[in-house]
Order: C-alpha cells, then structure tokens, then sequence
C-alpha cells in the first residue's frame, strides 16, 4: 500500500515539473517573439583579446569615416586632439588638422571672446554651438554625443555595426511616419536619423575599399577606443602586474622553504636517563 502511494506521488511530481518546464518555455518563447526588436548577431573583433591591442589602420580609417559622415551631427566631446597622437595621427598631422578648426576662446584683455585656430589640447569640434541649435536642426531630436556611444548600448560593438548595416524597407504592414526609416535594429523599428554609410562614401587613404561593412567596421572600432582609449595601456599594465604578483608567489615559497627546512629536517633524539 505504502509503495503505491508514493508511486503515485512520484508520478504526480513529474507530471507537475513537466507542466511548469512546459509553461515556462512558452512563456520565454512569446516574450522573445513580441519583441519589437532584432537583437544584434555576436561579431568578431580583434581588439577584445587580453593580450590583443587595437588596429591603428582601422582605428584611422574610422576618425576618417567620423570626419567625413559623422561628425556633421555628432559630437566626440570627450576626445582631444593630443589623444590621437600616435594612434591615428602623427603629431604634425594633427597639428595641421586642428589649425582648419576656429575655436572661441577667451576672454581676453578686453574682456571680449575672440577665435582662434584649435590646438591639440582642444576637444573635437562640436556641429552645434549648443543642444537647442542641435536640436532645431534635426527636428527636435538631438543627435548624442558618441564618446561613451559603445558603452551606453547593450552589446555595444554589435549593436552599433548592425545598427549601420541594419537599414532596409519595412516590411509589409508596418508604416512609417514621414522622417523615419525602418532599421529592425533599432527599438520599434522607426528611427529619425537615415542611413549615414554608403558604398565609396568615403575616399580610405590606404585604398581600402570604402564598402559599408568596412566603414561600419571602422568606425566602431574607432567609437570603441574614443569610449576606452586606455585600453591597450591596461592590458600591458596587467601583464606587467601578473608577471610581478607570479615572481612575488615564486620568490615567497622559495623564502619560506628556506626558513623552514631546517625546522622540518630536523630529527628529535631522545635519550633515556640512567
């Protein structure tokens, strides 16, 4: 009797699991399914090793591509010009490169603000003097600062590539409100700002061919460092810590084994008295 009962216990329990597994599944599938948006596929990018360090080609090319397409609505504010010396940039070049650009500075000894040629410690140019003007451009949306673009978004990297690739027709049965564009991509699928990336829209000064997985590429690369530009740097103090703390380990247990060596080899006599 007793062997019945728990028999049929036992045969409940599994069928309650199997009913409460099969709730759950379909409750994680309708939520992944009512999504309105793509999540961004998983991409290869060299510079994410721990003992791998960025590509300054690529990391040119995409302040090229930031130059020339970006930087028309988005600002860097968190970059210098003295940042991108030996990284993208000599040090001639982008002392010529921040000459084309007038800053106001000031004020001076007649309490006036006045321009002058940016230097390499001056951020990067701004498109707007101020938000208002950013946003009375762009139809009241004001295009975000990019600095800290690749840390601010889920998946980053990805999400930033497949946003730029990521442009297409609606499908049918999903209309657009005049200004936006259908990026699967992006929350809702509507977004204001159009497709920024064009094949050969920039001219790649090492003759890479300027395809818009390549521009996309480089410039998330180089959004990627303007968010960590100490990247490369920490990865080789690490190194340099590691081999430390390893010799620091080797050199205690040598230590300790010399003190105690002679306490553990020893060998207690004891003699008995007469």
């Amino acid at each position: 009797m007793a062997s019945k009962v728990r028999f049929l216990l036992s045969k409940n329990t599994r069928a309650a699991v199997a009913a409460f597994t099969a709730t759950a599944t379909g409750a994680v599938a309708v939520t992944a399914l009512s999504d309105d948006v793509v999540h961004a596929p998983s991409h290869p990018w060299g510079h994410m090793g721990h003992m791998s360090a960025y590509d300054c080609g690529a990391l040119r090319r995409g302040f090229q591509v930031y130059r020339q397409v970006c930087a028309t609505c988005h600002s860097l504010e968190q970059i210098h010009y003295r940042e991108l010396v030996g990284v993208t940039h000599t040090t001639d070049e982008l002392i010529e490169m921040a000459s084309e650009v007038e800053v106001v500075d000031g004020p001076n000894d007649e309490g006036e603000m006045f321009e002058r040629p940016a230097k390499l410690t001056d951020k990067l140019p701004s498109p707007y003097a101020n938000d208002e003007q950013g946003r009375a451009a762009n139809g009241g949306a004001l295009p975000p600062d990019l600095s800290l673009m690749v840390k601010s978004r889920h998946a980053g990297q990805d999400y930033l590539f497949s946003l730029l690739t990521g442009y297409s027709d609606p499908p049918a049965g999903k209309p657009l409100m005049t200004g936006l564009y259908y990026n699967p991509y992006f929350p809702g699928g509507a977004i204001a700002m159009p497709p920024p990336l064009s094949d050969g829209g920039v001219d790649y000064e090492d003759g890479t061919p300027a395809t818009i997985s390549q521009q996309a590429r480089d410039i998330v690369q180089f959004l990627n460092w303007a968010a960590e530009p100490e990247a490369d740097a920490r990865k080789k103090e690490g190194v340099a810590t590691m081999f430390v703390i390893g010799f620091c380990i080797v050199m205690t247990g040598y230590y300790k084994r010399q003190k105690w060596s002679p306490y553990k080899t020893r060998a207690i006599t004891y003699l008995k008295q007469a």
